[in-house]
């Protein structure tokens, strides 16, 4: 798929569930997301590539609500699988592309966070903050699927920078970063196509 469809828009945080339940019927078992991300550490300044190591689902909200059985109950221990992302750091490596690891925090948007709330997901625990990829590694691993995530880091969050913050700014910022991440993307997914 090339894009998703954002909580966001209309506030439905289960607006990927029948996409991914397709996915999953035509046998795949692999997600492999990617999302333009703030950064919250000076260490992964804009145009960082990190891969998600765990979330924080900060909007408390669940794409499950509703489901019956339990297997609503998904356990989300490891929603980010140990061995794709060790994967992904070795192809990193090879490739000479520096790939940091971290949490990444779920905002549900569309505007910007304030400086006070980075401040807030700083001390939470969060490496980046992003609108996007929580409510399918849920949806995912619901259906059975092992997930992996990609954050281009796009910008410094809210207070960290003085650079205003816009999504043309966003948008900008991952063009000058999409050859890089593109072919990183690309070698990754190889990998595990060979895994």
């Amino acid at each position: 798929m090339s894009g998703r469809k954002h909580a966001y828009e209309s506030g439905d945080v289960n607006g990927m569930q029948l996409p991914l339940q397709t996915l999953r019927a035509f046998g795949c078992e692999v997600l492999v997301q990617t999302n333009a991300a703030g950064s919250l550490h000076a260490r992964m300044p804009p145009g960082s590539l990190m891969v998600l190591t765990d979330h924080i689902n900060l909007s408390q909200r669940s794409p499950l609500v509703g489901e019956g059985g339990s297997e609503r109950f998904v356990n989300m221990m490891n929603a980010y699988d140990a061995a794709l992302r060790a994967n992904a750091l070795a192809v990193a490596a090879r490739g000479g592309v520096a790939l940091h690891e971290g949490v990444y925090m779920w905002h549900l948007g569309p505007q910007f966070e304030t400086p006070a709330e980075i401040r807030m997901f700083q001390r939470l625990g969060a490496d980046a903050v992003g609108m996007s990829t929580v409510p399918e590694t849920i949806l995912a691993r619901h259906a059975g699927m092992r997930v992996l995530a990609l954050s281009m880091l796009t910008n410094m969050a809210a207070g960290l920078s003085d650079e205003a913050l816009s999504h043309a700014h966003t948008l900008s910022q991952a063009q000058a970063t999409s050859s890089v991440a593109s072919q990183l993307l690309a070698d990754v997914i190889g990998a595990i196509d060979h895994e």
